[in-house]
């Protein structure tokens, strides 16, 4: 594979992937917060109103506090997001060090070859990771 097929097949494919699933996972992560926000922040006013259907207010509210919770543990939107954007990050960095030549591919005889090595790993090191987690929550499942 060339340094063009390279750039256009596996690098901005990945800077792409990561990025768009770390944006989806930020704007869950918020939705729900914002319900929690809101669900929270509703509690103590129906409470002071003496809404004539407090109790069913306030445990509605109550249920979309914890259920909204439950889903940002349970996709790991907080964490996901985080990771994938640092991971798009990183990759973005290792691309634009290796086009303006500098860092350490300044002193390089073959800098593509440091390049795919570095992005490999990066790659490499988030499926090693993912995997970890599915096992981990198996485990817990079981």
């Amino acid at each position: 594979m060339n340094e063009k097929d390279y750039f256009q097949e596996r690098l901005n494919d990945q800077i792409n992937w990561y990025d768009s699933k770390s944006q989806h996972h930020q704007k869950w992560y918020k939705c729900f917060k914002i319900v929690e926000l809101v669900s929270g922040f509703g509690i103590p006013i129906i409470t002071t109103l003496k809404c004539p259907f407090f109790e069913v207010v306030s445990v509605i509210f109550s249920g979309l506090i914890l259920f909204s919770e439950g889903i940002i543990a349970l996709y790991s939107h907080h964490d996901n997001w985080v990771e994938y954007r640092k991971i798009s990050e990183m990759l973005q960095h290792e691309k634009y060090m290796f086009l303006t030549n500098t860092g350490v591919y300044s002193n390089e005889k073959i800098p593509f070859k440091l390049l795919v090595e570095r992005v490999e790993s990066i790659i490499s090191s988030e499926n090693i990771n993912w995997a970890n987690m599915e096992t981990d929550r198996k485990v817990k499942e079981n």
